[in-house]
């Protein structure tokens, strides 16, 4: 997985580089509508939906038949409309940003920099001063320093997350593992991490992490949805989620507001936003564009024009333009496909249409 989604978001860095910075004009639905005829045609495979929202309006909104597979289940054939849920893959993983920070203003969760094994005083002999340096922030960044590896297919046992989720206990599995760099010092690609600040956020508010995250839909008038769940009732924090689209493009409205629902409603702090699509560490470097990591959100801080997006694997974005007031939704079912870096082109095009 992680290969993969290096690959695409490589290409989407060089995408988003190309794209000229301008004035926000009126979209031009000529673009548009070229762009949605060559979906139609399969130009891009297996595109689920597309939808636009720049200035609080819906530009554009498109919904295809195409084949799917929820997580862990076999392949469909749908049709897609504004009330299908589709899953987001590893874009669960902002929404888990999302959670903690309301978490951590409530007061539940203390300080960033607590060593993450003080929420888990149960694994005693992994109380080592080595482990112990893996702060909460650490986790957030996907710098813990413990081995991870989602490259192989998720069917394949060697798989990180496939053994995580296969474990008698799957924080210990987690946390058991080697390190391998200094806690805060190298980013690599982890569900595991997300799996334990799902944890900390469930331990520190006695709340499953699916009915904490009512706090963040309540206020976005998000009813419907579903966290996917282990033989054990325990949510997949890092790739469970299924949302409408136009209730992703609703994350991503507020995130583009500082935190605030379209009535003005604080829903996540505002300071929260802020850090957690603030560059904290360096992913790769894809040709003129540094890709960086914020709290569970990918940035394109350097690139033209700057962007932020939960990405997940298949063709899942809430792609998010700041500059152009700007909110893209993609779902697709391009699951462990090269194919999925042509959702790139989709994001390409729809910014040079709304330039």
């Amino acid at each position: 997985m992680r290969r993969r989604l290096i690959s695409a978001l490589g290409a989407l860095a060089v995408a988003c580089s190309a794209a000229i910075l301008q004035p926000v004009a009126l979209a031009d639905t000529r673009a548009l509508d070229l762009l949605h005829k060559r979906l139609q045609g399969g130009e891009v495979p297996n595109v689920h939906s597309v939808l636009v929202v720049q200035h609080g309006r819906t530009v554009a909104e498109w919904y295809f038949d195409g084949t799917d597979e929820i997580r862990g289940g076999a392949s469909m054939r749908a049709t897609f409309d504004h009330d299908t849920l589709h899953d987001l893959r590893s874009a669960s993983k902002s929404v888990v940003s999302l959670l903690f920070g309301i978490a951590l203003k409530s007061g539940a969760i203390k300080d960033l920099d607590t060593p993450v094994l003080d929420y888990f005083p149960e694994y005693s002999d992994l109380q080592t001063p080595e482990r112990r340096k893996i702060r909460l922030r650490d986790l957030l960044t996907m710098t813990s320093g413990l081995r991870w590896d989602e490259g192989p297919s998720y069917k394949d046992p060697r798989n990180s997350e496939t053994a995580m989720d296969a474990a008698p206990d799957r924080y210990r599995y987690v946390l058991s593992r080697p390190l391998d760099s200094l806690p805060g010092t190298r980013w690599r690609y982890s569900g595991g991490d997300v799996a334990l600040v799902a944890a900390v956020i469930t331990r520190t508010t006695g709340i499953p992490i699916d009915e904490y995250a009512k706090k963040l839909f309540l206020p976005l008038k998000i009813s419907d949805f579903v966290w996917l769940k282990d033989a054990k009732e325990v949510p997949f924090a890092a790739s469970g989620l299924r949302l409408t689209p136009r209730d992703m493009a609703k994350i991503g409205l507020m995130v583009l507001r500082q935190g605030r629902s379209a009535t003005g409603v604080q829903v996540v702090p505002g300071e929260w936003i802020k850090a957690s699509i603030a560059p904290h560490v360096k992913a790769f470097q894809s040709g003129n564009c540094t890709v960086e990591y914020g709290y569970f959100w990918w940035l394109g801080p350097r690139c033209n024009p700057k962007w932020v997006s939960a990405i997940g694997n298949g063709g899942q974005r809430i792609y998010l333009v700041p500059s152009r007031d700007l909110v893209i939704v993609t779902t697709a079912g391009l699951y462990n496909s090269p194919q999925q870096n042509k959702m790139n082109d989709v994001l390409t095009s729809i910014e040079d249409a709304v330039q």
